[in-house]
């Protein structure tokens, strides 16, 4: 099982967000969308960073009311863990684990492809073994 069936069964497409936007920004996009991580790129096309609630949160803590006139530059991560379509899912897991990230931005001859969440691994290993369990099950009872 690899990244890409995940990508194909979730779809490709993902959220951007300028550098230079502003936390408020931000935070309404995250809202409107309903997401938890924004990948920052000033093109749709580079991955410059990656912006979670996480960071946010850290923001907040750190300037506090001050964070919300930040840029998204300002609250970034920049050390992004990376994925491609042929990455397995289960290393992919375990990655986001051990890294402790939910995000990871899926990039195809350099540019920015998709994004799959730690959510998105763990609903299609659900679902294919609900049907490998189905499929047991009518193997059984014919």
């Amino acid at each position: 099982m690899k990244l890409e069936d995940v990508i194909r069964s979730k779809g490709s497409s993902v959220v951007t967000i300028a550098p230079t936007a502003s936390v408020t920004e931000l935070v309404s996009l995250m809202a409107d969308h309903n997401i938890g991580a924004v990948v920052v790129s000033s093109d749709g096309a580079t991955i410059e960073g990656i912006v979670s609630e996480r960071d946010v949160v850290r923001g907040l803590a750190q300037r506090g009311a001050e964070a919300v006139d930040a840029t998204v530059a300002d609250l970034m991560t920049v050390d992004v863990v990376v994925g491609s379509p042929e990455d397995r899912i289960e290393e992919t897991a375990h990655t986001m684990t051990v890294r402790r990230v939910r995000h990871v931005p899926i990039r195809v001859d350099g540019k920015l492809a998709a994004i799959v969440s730690i959510g998105d691994v763990v609903k299609y290993r659900i679902d294919q073994l609900t049907d490998e369990r189905n499929h047991l099950l009518d193997y059984l009872h014919t």
